[in-house]
């Protein structure tokens, strides 16, 4: 059955209708907000993406899930992502047990290596082809250190580890759910195989039916490498909804497209159209409510997906109208897609 979740990855740009634009205060705490809205309406997973050096202004998500986590009760706390190459494996195993207890149990993360070489020399990596082992290293050895008593470690990358045992202990057993962000690259999808980890597609201006031949990948080393039953996967895409079809459609297009002017650098299109018309035939879900369940349940099914993130706070949209959108979610979308999973299962809850 597949769970809601919101995904925001902090863009910070001005309202493409009035020029205004918030503080990055502000932005910070709509996010907070944000989540409180979804866990209201229904949304079983949050999920914050990691950047630098842009307009994406969210450099430590771990920081602001926490904040999130204090007033949240039932909402899974988790990173977009989490660039592991870049950063010490011995502190993110540490942020992240302190964020599993913090929440009560509720953290998740996931794991990219990047690909941006100016964040990479920033933190002081100057060989590009030292991202992949760096990520393979550090994501073994966060493994072992949330899931062993003890570490004793050599590598190549870090000082050596003796008998270190993380304080605080994660709540979750063996550990929080760690995810591995995959994207088309066959070797970060063998990794989450091998490893018998989820495997969580970017937020990429690519059609769904883009990502299968993949997705089919992943679940056949899943299932020869003996972890067909841990076969998760997660997918974004972007959002809007609206009382009517033409109400969405009209009012979403100057932020979209702000969006896209500014993001399309970052997340590329690789030879998909990027105007208007071609990304709400792909990455993005615009409609009335009946519209946008429908579009969530297609996509849903193409892909078999366990969690479908959603993407609504884009490109400048102004708190009023994020609200509006959130609540139409909780009071028609959610309800919606809760009873489609109930008529199609049986089960009794919505997760």
């Amino acid at each position: 059955m597949t769970s809601l979740g919101l995904l925001s990855l902090a863009d910070h740009l001005s309202d493409p209708l009035t020029g205004e634009q918030t503080t990055q205060a502000e932005r910070y705490r709509q996010i907070i907000d944000q989540a409180l809205r979804a866990e209201a309406a229904g949304f079983g997973h949050l999920g914050l993406g990691e950047h630098h050096f842009s307009h994406y202004i969210l450099p430590a998500p771990l920081l602001l899930l926490s904040a999130i986590a204090s007033e949240t009760r039932t909402i899974r706390v988790a990173t977009a992502v989490t660039l592991l190459a870049n950063l010490d494996p011995l502190r993110v195993a540490e942020d992240l047990a302190m964020l599993d207890v913090i929440s009560g149990g509720r953290a998740e993360i996931t794991f990219a290596r990047g690909v941006m070489e100016s964040t990479m020399s920033a933190f002081g990596i100057e060989d590009v082809n030292e991202l992949r082992p760096r990520f393979e290293e550090n994501l073994r050895l966060v493994i072992r250190l949330l899931t062993e008593e003890e570490v004793t470690w050599d590598g190549h990358y870090r000082s050596p580890l003796e008998r270190v045992r993380l304080e605080p202990r994660p709540i979750q057993q063996p550990h929080p759910t760690i995810y591995i962000g995959g994207g088309l690259s066959t070797v970060s999808c063998d990794l989450a195989a091998e490893l018998g980890l989820p495997l969580v597609m970017p937020s990429l201006f690519r059609y769904p039916e883009d990502y299968l031949p993949i997705i089919e990948r992943y679940r056949e080393r899943m299932a020869a490498n003996g972890h067909a039953e841990r076969i998760r996967l997660a997918f974004p895409s972007y959002c809007h909804v609206a009382r009517t079809s033409q109400e969405a459609r009209q009012r979403w297009r100057p932020y979209l497209e702000h969006y896209v002017e500014y993001a399309s650098d970052f997340r590329g299109g690789f030879g998909r159209p990027l105007d208007y018309d071609g990304l709400l035939s792909g990455p993005a879900i615009c409609g009335s409510p009946a519209e946008v369940v429908e579009r969530i349940g297609r996509v849903n099914e193409l892909l078999g997906l366990d969690t479908h993130y959603l993407l609504f706070d884009l490109g400048g949209l102004p708190d009023a109208v994020l609200w509006e959108v959130l609540d139409l979610m909780g009071d028609q979308v959610v309800p919606q897609l809760a009873s489609e999973r109930l008529r199609r299962s049986g089960a009794s809850v919505l997760e």
